[in-house]
């Protein structure tokens, strides 16, 4: 029979067993290796932005701005929005993919969506490395959007459903960990590319490369056991069971079992998923961590930091070498971070890493904001920077990134692929990816113009954010740790908020039946 393990909030839940098989390991990897691809670009945008033959041929004005800058105003070198819509132009087809996904993901499983997201991708990859003018540039960005939000839409819900529930935090973490080492590679490849003129071009280029990967590794995978269930291929589900849980057992056929019960008791909803979403009361949690997970993902400052870390470290005084190779160094301490995070997510839980992650990250930009407050003028900008307070900069950047790299960054995956019922899952997932991607255009659209009006403050407000969310989670997120999909409910209902929902709309639901 399956063991009985306790819920964090108490109360007993199926343990279904299952180890870390060859086939989990190998299918994880490949879907993971997904992250490459979003990790890629945000490694590539902000270092590319900041090469001067890139800029000469498509933005010569920030150029301009930059040989003027020691009269001028160091916060506003590169507030353009042009080239700011240069990054944040993925973001909108992302979105877009990213809702569109869902129904597809629904009809034809997470495999047919990475290998679509792949191949977007890889013509994004093409055409931005042969872009001529900025409207070619622009059209690039977008197919690489398509990509993006196809290929992370799918990703983490083929890893919480193939993943063992012991396993999952770690493996699902995966996705986080191709992604910073995507930063780190394109990060590595700026530095050598902005030698040569036609540099940019290479780093534009080689974003074909993740995409071969992706494109390559989906061809041998195959879908989850809840999406063949949803789709009626029932004996496929149960050999793909049969082969991800190392052989058969009363384990895997109670885990068998429930995944055939909820998706049964999906299918026979009569509300569609969305309106079931909005209007139930007992689908209220799910709801608005659907939207709260990403929008606090991106208030944290992160995505802005990676993605215009070369441009940040320019401002405060490094040289063009200088601020790459700065980059380059956070995206290793990104991939320690994450190292960490990797290794202790399935043995102390989601919220503790949760708590130390926000906490690190308040304190350190809180540190930038003084540091760029008093160094660099508050009000104009003009100050110089000596080189030890610009080392400093660099040093809490990187200490924030390592407790983003410990904490939201990886949680961000992990722990929207876990709390949602498989009726909304795919759906679930798709609001996560749209509001983190629409975020992503919001913020890219309006970082630099935001760095140029409030200057130093810009920090102390992401600092802030950090602080409210981390109260946020600390009171309302359930510990989900080691609880298999399928009994998941059951961490709502022993909640000391959330129970008053889930439970009440359950009682109704009950009474109806009768």
């Amino acid at each position: 029979m399956a063991e009985l393990v306790a819920v964090p909030n108490g109360g007993p839940a199926p343990d279904y067993g299952g180890g870390l098989t060859f086939s989990v390991v190998m299918s994880c990897l490949v879907a993971a290796s997904g992250g490459l691809i979003f990790g890629y670009d945000i490694g590539i945008s902000g270092g590319v932005s900041e090469m001067e033959p890139f800029l000469k041929r498509f933005f010569p004005h920030v150029l301009k701005r930059m040989a003027e800058a020691k009269k001028g105003d160091s916060y506003c070198i590169y507030d353009s929005q042009a080239l700011a819509a240069f990054t944040s132009s993925l973001y909108v087809a992302g979105l877009v993919a990213s809702l569109v996904a869902s129904r597809v993901t629904r009809a034809l499983g997470r495999q047919a969506v990475m290998l679509m997201g792949g191949a977007f991708f890889f013509a994004g990859a093409a055409l931005t490395g042969a872009a001529v003018n900025i409207s070619m540039l622009i059209i690039g960005r977008m197919l690489l959007g398509l990509g993006v939000g196809f290929t992370n839409q799918a990703t983490p819900l083929f890893l919480a459903e193939m993943a063992p529930p012991r396993w999952r935090g770690a493996l699902t973490c995966g996705i986080q960990f191709f992604l910073t080492l995507g930063i780190l590679i394109a990060n590595i490849i700026n530095y050598f590319t902005a030698r040569v003129s036609w540099g940019w071009r290479v780093s534009l280029g080689l974003a074909g490369a993740p995409a071969v990967v992706i494109l390559a590794g989906a061809l041998f995978l195959t879908d989850t056991p809840s999406s063949l269930m949803m789709r009626g291929q029932a004996d496929r589900a149960r050999s793909v069971l049969l082969r991800a849980r190392g052989g058969l057992s009363e384990g895997m056929d109670a885990e068998l079992k429930e995944i055939s019960r909820t998706v049964k008791a999906a299918l026979e909803s009569e509300d569609g998923a969305f309106r079931r979403m909005t209007t139930r009361r007992g689908y209220r949690p799910y709801l608005v961590f659907a939207v709260a997970l990403p929008v606090f993902t991106q208030l944290t400052g992160v995505i802005v930091l990676s993605f215009f870390s070369p441009l940040v470290f320019r401002t405060v005084g490094f040289g063009s070498d200088a601020a790459l190779m700065g980059a380059i160094i956070l995206g290793a301490v990104n991939m320690a971070s994450l190292l960490v995070s990797t290794l202790v997510i399935d043995r102390y839980g989601r919220k503790v890493l949760f708590m130390i992650g926000g906490a690190q990250m308040v304190i350190c930009q809180v540190a930038i904001a003084w540091i760029m407050g008093t160094q660099l003028g508050k009000s104009s900008g003009e100050s110089a920077m000596a080189r030890p307070y610009a080392v400093a900069v660099l040093v809490f950047t990187c200490l924030h990134s390592a407790g983003f790299g410990v904490s939201w960054g990886p949680l961000f995956w992990v722990v929207p692929s876990e709390i949602f019922p498989v009726d909304i899952r795919s759906l679930g997932q798709a609001i996560n990816m749209a509001i983190c991607l629409g975020l992503d255009f919001v913020q890219t659209q309006s970082f630099l113009a935001m760095l140029c009006r409030f200057r130093y403050a810009t920090f102390a407000y992401y600092a802030a954010w950090v602080a409210v969310m981390t109260a946020f989670v600390a009171l309302l997120l359930p510990e989900t740790k080691g609880v298999p999909l399928e009994s998941m409910p059951m961490v709502w209902t022993q909640h000391w908020f959330w129970k008053r929902f889930v439970v009440q709309d359950e009682g109704k639901r009950a009474d109806a039946e009768t």
